[in-house]
């Protein structure tokens, strides 16, 4: 059984397809797998595995209708589920139930993907530890007394501990990414509008992706081919013709020009880190791709641009859950005022009121100008100069996380530390462009180095072609696997 949870999308895609397996002798091996690991890691914040295990028989029974039907998957909480809970991992949704599905979920419906339930996050996506959660902290299947990343913590963790085959995520400064990256697994953080946000909370609407994480580059490129494509529910929603990703994974990289910008590998950045990169760089040397170091000085810029931009954001977009319409309502209360007040301060975890705080103040009259105009004036300056680097190469290499993954409570005293986590990531977000996190190596301790490729918007092709390569040169998942270890 343990050997069905090992095997890719595409290898069971095509274990179905020949009738070696059938969709719930793959369904029921996840959930033994879940029972048998889910306590040591706790990914999921709601489960559905009776449902799954029905929807399997069915499928058995009446065929499949989409080429990955009967494929099982995990959800990240803050995606809306008819009729399942979507909690965004707060008090403030702890009990609510989506009256329709997002229009990613959507999708993996239509295509007969069965959902095995709601992957654990930092509360509402704000976080990158997975430690701010209502419910409970998710662990690093490689060293359970480390984090898994976040926010999409859970999703990581999941794929990772070969609880899920695959799963959903999503992406305002780095939240699929540095994960993935702290797990050993591959996230992609698709191009701003690629893939329709309909259901998707909002954490900070400009910033916001939703994204594929998965245990190789091929099952990426699979789950983006199912989730991207226009949305009239979405006023962001790119129009563009559908692309089949996958079938860019095999060309040659021979010549392909890869940019290392020096800023990124500098204070803060682990020599671990370094390290593997470095190795990284030598391989990609080794294919025949062109690697040449410059100059990007937009990392120390964005990462204050950032919080700026995603607190006011989130400021905005939190304004609704006020205790009336719908979520979570105080129990005592003497005025309409004290109602927000209370429903509020007892709804939202520490983290959340923190950044509301800080985006009400630099939206407030008096600070607008200085700090959210400014703000976007950066970003515009972001996204000007990566274009410039991507009218000279192809694809930009540089580390996802400064560190590999922290222990447990190491930082949750100290935010300020916890947003430098980021800083590799954010930019990507404000310039709106695509990048992909896949392991590069391990460091001394054993634990996963993620290197992250960034492409011109719209090129979600060349970074998935870049690591393929790279993934089929290394052969990482053949060469490590999370031990579950404890010390």
């Amino acid at each position: 059984m343990s050997e069905i949870t090992s095997y890719t999308v595409h290898e069971l895609k095509e274990k179905l397809d020949n009738k070696e397996l059938t969709s719930e002798e793959i369904t029921k091996a996840y959930i033994n797998r879940i029972n048998e690991k889910e306590k040591e890691v706790g990914a999921f914040v709601t489960l559905r595995t009776e449902e799954a295990e029905k929807e399997a028989k069915k499928i058995d029974i009446e065929g499949r209708t989409g080429t990955y039907a009967g494929i099982p998957i995990g959800i990240k909480d803050n995606l809306c589920t008819k009729g399942v809970k979507t909690t965004c991992s707060s008090k403030m949704l702890e009990n609510f139930v989506s009256p329709y599905d997002a229009t990613v979920v959507e999708k993996l419906n239509n295509e007969g993907i069965i959902s095995l339930g709601k992957l654990n996050m930092d509360e509402f996506a704000m976080g990158s530890s997975t430690e701010n959660s209502r419910f409970h902290i998710t662990r690093n299947p490689w060293n359970l007394n480390t984090v898994p990343g976040g926010s999409s913590g859970g999703s990581a963790a999941a794929v990772a501990a070969d609880l899920v085959p695959w799963a959903l995520g999503s992406d305002t400064g780095g939240s699929i990414r540095q994960p993935a990256s702290l797990c050993g697994v591959v996230g992609l953080k698709p191009t701003y509008g690629l893939v329709s946000r309909f259901g998707l909370v909002a954490f900070a609407s400009s910033l916001d992706q939703v994204g594929p994480i998965t245990k190789d580059v091929k099952d990426s490129a699979i789950l983006l081919n199912i989730i991207a494509g226009h949305d009239e529910k979405d006023s962001t929603s790119a129009n563009r013709e559908k692309i089949d990703y996958t079938k860019s994974l095999e060309k040659d990289i021979k010549g392909l020009k890869i940019g290392v910008p020096k800023e990124f590998f500098g204070e803060g950045i682990s020599e671990d880190v370094k390290e593997k990169l470095q190795e990284a760089i030598e391989t990609y040397k080794a294919l025949g791709a062109e690697i040449e170091e410059f100059s990007l000085d937009v990392a120390k810029y964005s990462l204050a641009a950032y919080y700026i931009i995603a607190c006011a954001e989130a400021s905005s977009n939190l304004g609704r859950f006020d205790g009336i319409r719908y979520g979570y309502r105080a129990e005592e209360f003497n005025s309409l005022k004290e109602l927000y007040v209370n429903s509020r301060t007892e709804g939202f975890g520490d983290e959340v009121k923190r950044r509301i705080i800080l985006g009400t103040y630099v939206l407030s009259s008096g600070f607008y100008d200085a700090y959210y105009k400014k703000a976007q004036k950066v970003r515009t300056y972001v996204s000007n100069e990566f274009e410039k680097a991507f009218s000279k190469y192809d694809v930009l290499l540089t580390p996802v996380s400064p560190t590999t993954a922290f222990e447990i409570g190491s930082k949750s005293n100290n935010p300020m530390e916890m947003y430098l986590a980021d800083i590799c990531t954010v930019s990507i977000n404000i310039a709106g462009i695509p990048a992909i996190s896949i392991p590069c190596g391990v460091d001394k301790k054993g634990m996963p180095v993620g290197m992250q490729l960034i492409g011109n918007k719209f090129e979600e092709e060349k970074i998935l072609n870049a690591a393929y390569a790279f993934e089929q040169k290394i052969k990482f998942r053949e060469n490590y696997k999370p031990e579950f270890k404890k010390n």
